[in-house]
């Protein structure tokens, strides 16, 4: 460890990226083995952070370190988790059009950490073995991991970054598979698995830090005196408690007296007032005249003024003034709805991408520049290999300010 400083060891170990456990196993032969499980979710490095390529770098060779060291004394190891890099090309869906592929300083180091996918030793023999290359070396398309922004897991368009590495003798000799679940949704990444041919030993004690002596999971109930700690009180301090209490009780029956006192007894209080009732707020009021006061002129009655109608004029002066009213009630629903769509335009049609003819979809820039904040239309199709005719095309279009 002396390649590392203390502040960069706790840097290294802040950010909760490892979580390391030892069983004891045994054998086939029968022989009992220790057996370390580093669980890892190893740094991205972002492109545009540079520092985060030189954490991703140092955080891996601590990793070795510690796994070839726990070799060192007697335990077999088995790293799993997410190391964030593809290592070969088969395990990229677009190694081809990425720049200096096989220099990318993750993949070199997982070529010395890593040794002879075909489990047997050649020109590089390291400690550890890619156990799904073990046992699938030539499979293509084996992924773990898909874009979700793109939709690329439906085409199947990823990149492999789970393994489970274990150690050359562990998984030449105990190794019995290693497995992707790409069917298994929840995440942009699925779960991988080993089968190992051997048994847990169990241990003859529990660790101290074992989640069963916490007090919480002891598996008997806890009484409140549990959590009450004791109170030293000298002979003083009792004293003085004890005439606040007097004190405190005297207080209260003196305002019990008071309050008792002050109330007004029934008959002192006069006579009560009864409830009005509802009908009460609803009486008319005197300040309006009554309609028999009103004196009504000597009007000519109606009849004497107009002359009835037969019954198919009152038919015909319904049905004219039915329509008219329809129509008004259609004109006026006309003006509001050509009101509204004069105010609220609505989107405008999608435009449609020239290697389907479908309608796009909008994306917005994310990433710092000038055009950052910027729309643009693309292909809604999911991302999947160019020579597949049902995956996304290279249609661009910015989107015109409104």
């Amino acid at each position: 460890m002396d390649e590392f400083t203390q502040e960069e060891l706790r840097a290294l170990d802040s950010e909760g990226r490892a979580l390391l456990t030892q069983h004891k196993i045994r054998t086939w032969e029968g022989k009992e083995k220790t057996l370390t499980l580093i669980n890892v979710y190893c740094p991205h490095a972002d492109p545009g952070k540079p520092e985060r390529l030189t954490f991703k770098l140092r955080f891996y060779r601590l990793l070795q370190i510690r796994a070839e060291a726990l070799l060192v004394a007697g335990s077999h190891v088995i790293i799993l988790g997410d190391l964030n890099t593809a290592h070969r090309p088969i395990d990229h869906c677009d190694a081809g059009n990425l720049d200096c592929f096989e220099e990318d300083p993750g993949r070199k180091w997982m070529d010395g950490l890593l040794g002879n996918p075909g489990c047997q030793a050649g020109s590089h023999v390291g400690p550890f073995i890619d156990s799904y290359r073990c046992f699938h070396p030539q499979q293509e398309r084996a992924f773990t991991c898909w874009s979700v922004v793109s939709g690329a897991r439906y085409l199947n368009y990823g990149t492999r970054l789970d393994y489970v590495l274990g150690d050359r003798t562990l998984v030449i000799d105990n190794f019995q598979t290693s497995f992707l679940l790409p069917e298994v949704m929840g995440s942009d990444h699925c779960p991988i698995g080993a089968i190992l041919n051997v048994s847990c030993v169990p241990a003859k004690q529990c660790p101290p830090l074992c989640t069963r002596f916490l007090p919480e999971f002891a598996g008997t109930q806890l009484k409140i005196l549990r959590f009450l700690v004791p109170l030293e009180q000298g002979p003083v301090l009792e004293q003085s408690v004890l005439q606040f209490s007097d004190q405190t009780q005297v207080q209260k029956r003196q305002n019990k007296v008071r309050v008792c006192t002050s109330r007004p007894r029934p008959s002192q209080a006069g006579p009560r007032r009864s409830q009005k009732n509802l009908t009460s707020y609803f009486q008319p009021s005197s300040s309006r005249p009554k309609t028999s006061d009103l004196k009504l002129p000597n009007l000519p009655l109606v009849g004497t003024l107009v002359t009835p109608k037969t019954p198919e004029e009152e038919a015909m002066t319904k049905v004219v003034e039915e329509q008219a009213k329809a129509s008004d009630t259609k004109d006026e629903k006309e003006g509001q709805s050509s009101f509204w769509k004069s105010v609220l335009g609505g989107p405008s049609p999608m435009p449609l991408c020239r290697g389907h003819r479908e309608p796009c979809v909008m994306r917005t820039v994310k990433k710092p520049g000038p055009n950052l904040g910027r729309h643009f239309y693309m292909c809604a199709r999911p991302r999947g290999p160019p020579s597949d005719p049902s995956s996304r095309c290279s249609f661009f279009l910015w989107s015109r300010p409104s």
